[in-house]
């Protein structure tokens, strides 16, 4: 299905069942590791802290840009035409529509 008004196509691929069981067996691999391993923890505590800061600052940066794209017609557009190649993507590759496991 085309994304719908307020989706976009980011949001639909992180809810690819594919995607988003991908990240969390991720997530619980990463989690397992730090219990393991306190000085991998330690080292990922402060990694996890600067992604966080960066993000922040990267976050308020794009803001103001992004609000101001949202509503033309420039983004809707290439939103709708990435939803539409992944239509493509899901009919073309089934695979995409189950979870690692599978």
């Amino acid at each position: 299905p085309a994304c719908a008004v307020q989706e976009n196509v980011l949001q639909r691929v992180l809810q690819l069942p594919v995607v988003s069981s991908t990240r969390e067996s991720l997530q619980r691999t990463y989690a397992s590791t730090k219990e393991a391993h306190p000085l991998v923890a330690s080292v990922c505590d402060v990694y996890e802290r600067g992604v966080q800061g960066a993000g922040a600052l990267a976050l308020r940066s794009v803001e103001p840009v992004v609000r101001r794209l949202e509503p033309q017609r420039e983004f809707a557009v290439a939103n709708d035409l990435a939803c539409r190649g992944l239509d493509h993507l899901q009919e073309k590759i089934p695979a995409l529509q189950y979870p690692v496991d599978k």
